[in-house]
């Protein structure tokens, strides 16, 4: 049965990526940050579905959830921050500005590193790191969110490196945009629903091969500019 391990898995884009793949009859497990946040994930009874508490800044943690995972074949990195919105040129906040970077690009990195072990030993050997479009210097034309925008930019730095780095052991390393999704990240005047997304996804992650390793993907399938 392939297993995939998937972060922020207790709501959102994170939260349809489970109930896709437990619909697959894939062996899920999902992480979560807070338990009292955490129920529409514990109300999906499967036996294929085990569920771990974490905080991904937590490093100290990643060990022990090592310990805990069979072979990994696929880790999707979804647990993701935005941090303040609404702020402007000359109003950065650095403890923020921190924060976000440390969720959005230390801990995805950190993660691959410690659950390397776990995923070496998978057949399908995928990494997946949901990045954004607002993290694209080539689609930059608006400017603003530096907090948010520099992160996913160093995310996406991160992919490329580990596509690299990681090449000659045939891993398939991704940066995907997930689309302008209805979540609490996303907003009301979103484009698309979480379950449209995580479809077109997990469609993408299953068609990417080695020759992908290091692309930045649209959840449609389409190519993003750098």
């Amino acid at each position: 049965m392939t297993t995939v391990v998937i972060t922020g898995a207790n709501r959102g884009i994170g939260l349809s990526l489970v109930k896709h793949y437990l619909a697959k009859n894939y062996q899920v497990h999902a992480t979560y940050r807070s338990q009292s946040h955490a129920s529409e994930l514990f109300k999906l009874e499967s036996p294929n579905l085990h569920c771990h508490q974490l905080d991904v800044t937590n490093y100290a943690r990643y060990e022990t959830l090592s310990s805990q995972l069979p072979e990994i074949d696929i880790l999707i990195n979804n647990a993701g921050y935005y941090g303040p919105k609404g702020y402007m040129f000359g109003e950065t906040d650095i403890e923020e500005w921190r924060k976000v970077l440390e969720i959005n690009t230390i801990a995805p990195m950190k993660l691959v590193e410690a659950l390397y072990p776990n995923l070496e030993r998978g057949s399908l050997k995928k990494i997946a790191c949901i990045s954004s479009k607002m993290g694209s210097m080539g689609d930059n034309t608006s400017g603003g969110a530096y907090i948010y925008r520099s992160s996913k930019a160093a995310l996406n730095s991160v992919v490329k490196s580990l596509s690299n780095d990681l090449a000659s052991q045939g891993f398939t390393v991704l940066a995907l945009h997930p689309g302008w999704v209805l979540t609490d990240m996303g907003g009301p005047n979103a484009m698309i629903t979480t379950e449209t997304s995580a479809s077109g996804l997990i469609e993408v992650i299953e068609s990417a091969t080695a020759d992908n390793s290091g692309e930045f993907i649209n959840f449609d399938g389409s190519p993003l500019p750098w």
